[in-house]
């Protein structure tokens, strides 16, 4: 069994993150409701959202103690930083240079070796 998935009551929960991350998410939901729900407005929607907190939270923390951790936005743009650092520093292939593709059925492979114009295929139109 990987190990590298099992559950570990020593891994730390983000509760922190989990909690601006749900915030974040009420947040942009309300204002989603607001205009949807304009003419229809009740407490409905409202109680829904207030109702996934403990939900998200609960989630969250069963995936963190698998091991689980989302990237922040900080580690995305390090590690494109690396990805472009890579390729200023990777040998350039000359743009003008390709290599030849290999043969299929449809190719020649050159005059006088049948498959290209003039063969005596049978059954071949000309």
């Amino acid at each position: 069994m990987n190990s590298a998935v099992a559950w570990d009551k020593d891994r730390p929960v983000p509760w922190q993150r989990l909690m601006r991350d749900w915030l974040l998410y009420v947040g942009i939901m309300a204002v989603v409701f607001l205009f949807v729900y304009r003419d229809d407005l009740t407490a409905g929607p409202f109680i829904g959202l207030l109702i996934s907190g403990p939900l998200f939270l609960a989630v969250g923390a069963v995936l963190a103690k698998f091991g689980y951790q989302r990237k922040t936005f900080r580690d995305l743009r390090a590690e494109t930083e690396a990805k472009r650092a890579a390729e200023a520093t990777a040998p350039v292939k000359p743009v003008g240079v390709r290599t030849r593709p290999a043969p299929t059925r449809r190719t020649s492979t050159g005059p006088g070796r049948g498959g290209g114009r003039g063969s005596s295929r049978p059954g071949k139109r000309r």
